[in-house]
């Protein structure tokens, strides 16, 4: 890893570094560059760096011992190791070293870095940007949930010189957290999906959420490029950014970047035709729901910043994935599985019952709670599950305290629902409950989508499908 020696790492965290007991203050600097720099003791490699933090049930502290006999290069820690046979960096908050030490190795690099955020599609946003510049570049991505003010330090941390490009997805949850994550990434380019109602308990407003999201371009290079959702709301009116000037992508014919002459395939995906930069070219989107026009949109759009042709766009996009967790469809023995369990909140909500809805035959919803809402959160959970009603799903399964919301909304709208057209609403306390009632009401050949948010742990609904025949 570029300058990562233990000189620098102990600078770049305002640590103290020790070897036998003794401060290193005097001594020659040691010129062995870092392996790896890892918080969890089982991925440390020789040479490596490793970094003790204490969790909630864990304390890496004690795993020092155990680093020092895989031949880890030093550690960072808060507390000096007792008879320690490896060099340690003493400092007061290993979460912030953490931060401090990826910030200082993301700027010994020449990676270009894209920097996605929004409410909602950040995930499969950076999965199409990544297998499209993929096409052409050697690039690093975020892996799974890597995303908050732990993740992307260890993302970062990840990126080798061989990597040209980096593709970090940023979230949050709070203001002053996407300050930080700009501190440590450092974009070059940055892409802002939406803004929608998430994380409303602690950012109050969408205003809120907006202002939030927009501390990406606080850190962000000065030569760099912006591109955000032109048809938001909230997004469209951002026209500058400092010395940037946003390019707008999305379905209206008034942003720079658009789409035309969509056509749904289902669960298949969507083929869609791009306007951009006066050139008119169709793609292939592979992943499911209408909704992912605007996050190929979005790829499109910074392939093209990044010298990709029209045809190395349509390869690329036609090679995307899903995440497990993510509008991940899977073809099951007992029935087709919506896989969307990674979490919710009421956009994502809305754009998986509109995903479910294209599926033929019949179509059940296993929703769970959504949280970090703040005061609107029985609204928004009523306005859910009016929403699956009014989408003309089959079943509704409700699951959760705040989702009896979302089931006794969903109830009084059925009722308004034509004698042809009702839709079977069952409700749950919780997600055992919900796992033993499954089969009583499902049958053989749904298909089923299963989401909430991540605290409901709905992950074992899909194991359950996954298993059950």
């Amino acid at each position: 890893m570029k300058n990562m020696t233990l000189e620098n790492i102990a600078k770049a965290c305002k640590g103290t570094l020790y070897r036998a007991g003794q401060p290193e203050e005097k001594a020659a600097g040691e010129a062995k560059e870092a392996s790896c720099v890892v918080i969890d003791s089982r991925k440390i490699e020789p040479d490596g760096i490793f970094i003790a933090t204490k969790g909630e049930r864990v304390d890496g502290h004690t795993f020092i011992p155990a680093v020092a006999q895989k031949g880890a290069l030093g550690v960072v820690c808060e507390q000096a190791p007792e008879n320690c046979s490896i060099p340690y960096i003493l400092v007061e908050d290993s979460f912030k070293a953490l931060k401090d030490i990826a910030g200082y190795y993301r700027a010994q690099l020449a990676v270009w870095v894209v920097g996605i955020t929004g409410s909602v599609g950040k995930t499969s946003t950076k999965e199409l940007i990544a297998a499209v510049l993929s096409v052409k570049y050697n690039v690093l991505k975020t892996q799974g949930n890597f995303n908050n003010e732990v993740g992307l330090p260890l993302t970062v941390l990840s990126i080798r010189e061989e990597h040209q490009i980096a593709v970090l997805e940023m979230g949050i949850s709070n203001f002053g957290e996407m300050h930080r994550l700009s501190k440590i990434a450092r974009p070059d380019i940055c892409v802002m999906t939406n803004i929608g109602q998430c994380h409303l308990e602690n950012l109050g407003t969408r205003e809120g959420i907006l202002q939030a999201k927009s501390e990406i371009f606080d850190y962000m290079n000065p030569d760099g490029y912006v591109f955000v959702n032109g048809d938001d709301d909230m997004l469209c009116r951002i026209r500058k950014t400092g010395k940037h000037k946003p390019v707008h992508f999305g379905l209206n014919p008034s942003n720079e970047i658009y789409g035309s002459d969509i056509m749904s395939k289902g669960l298949f995906g969507t083929d869609v035709v791009v306007h951009a930069n006066l050139e008119v070219f169709p793609i292939e989107i592979p992943l499911p729901g209408i909704h992912m026009v605007t996050d190929a949109l979005a790829a499109a759009g910074v392939a093209m910043q990044m010298g990709l042709t029209a045809q190395e766009i349509r390869q690329g996009i036609a090679k995307a994935e899903t995440v497990s967790g993510r509008s991940n469809v899977l073809s099951l023995p007992f029935c087709t599985l919506i896989d969307d369990c990674y979490n919710a909140n009421p956009a994502s909500m809305r754009a998986a019952i509109d995903l479910l809805a294209m599926a033929l035959g019949r179509k059940a919803a296993v929703l769970g709670d959504m949280f970090e809402l703040g005061g609107k959160e029985k609204e928004l959970h009523g306005e859910v599950g009016s929403y699956a009603v009014e989408k003309g799903i089959d079943v509704l399964i409700c699951t959760g305290a705040l989702s009896r919301n979302m089931y006794e909304t969903a109830v009084e709208k059925n009722k308004t629902m034509g004698a042809g057209r009702k839709v079977e609403i069952y409700y749950f306390d919780t997600r055992d409950d919900m796992l033993a009632g499954l089969p009583s009401i499902l049958k053989k050949g749904d298909t089923v989508l299963v989401k909430a948010s991540h605290g409901m742990q709905f992950e074992k609904a899909v194991e359950f499908l996954k298993d059950y025949n």
